[in-house]
């Protein structure tokens, strides 16, 4: 059955949420990235919005998947762990920075743990979807523009429907994050927010 509304492709009965990536190093003004010099104020301005949507998603509920990044020595080739330029300190493992950031799954939902940009790439996720007969995806997290789009971009290349919503989304910037909302409107899925959500589950 095709999906043509918004109402449609954010139903619970095949939908998923995903949550990327909203861990220390990512989001603290004590994370890696913060120290590595990355602006963080519209990350944390986000988070508060993706907590109130979280709190709507568990009342539906709809399946939550969240997604984690660890990095280590036996995930870290040459061209990976020098992407930067140097050896990063970004959510290596074992460490403080790879824990989340102000929200964590309920014991009911699933962890996802990657070590690329995205969280299709030689992980469980696509199978944890496929066997809960989800045809869309929820996307949210950080960063806007490299591991929550690449996502998106994955998901929709492996024929899931893809909402972003931008404002349970962020990155270091607005013009990356606009860039990003951009591409996605204009080629892998359907820009949203979390009050439109809400709203189409409310008149499911």
């Amino acid at each position: 059955m095709l999906l043509t509304t918004l109402k449609e492709k954010v139903d619970p009965k095949h939908a998923a949420l995903l949550v990327v990536d909203v861990q220390n190093d990512y989001c603290h003004e004590r994370g890696a990235m913060a120290e590595a010099g990355q602006d963080m104020t519209l990350i944390q301005q986000m988070v508060p919005h993706l907590e109130e949507f979280l709190q709507e998603a568990r009342r539906i509920p709809i399946p939550l998947v969240f997604i984690r990044t660890i990095h280590g020595l036996w995930t870290d080739s040459p061209s990976w762990a020098f992407r930067y330029g140097k050896p990063s300190k970004v959510c290596r493992d074992g460490t403080w920075g790879t824990e989340f950031y102000r929200v964590a799954p309920a014991p009911n939902e699933r962890i996802v743990t990657k070590h690329r940009y995205s969280a299709f790439i030689d992980t469980d996720l696509d199978l944890i979807l496929r066997s809960r007969g989800i045809r869309s995806l929820i996307m949210t997290g950080v960063a806007t523009n490299v591991c929550v789009e690449s996502t998106a971009r994955d998901g929709f290349m492996r024929d899931y429907y893809v909402v972003f919503l931008d404002d349970c989304c962020a990155t270091g910037t607005k013009e990356e994050h606009e860039a990003t909302l951009h591409n996605i409107g204009r080629f892998f899925g359907t820009i949203s927010n979390s009050q439109e959500v809400v709203k189409a589950w409310q008149e499911a």
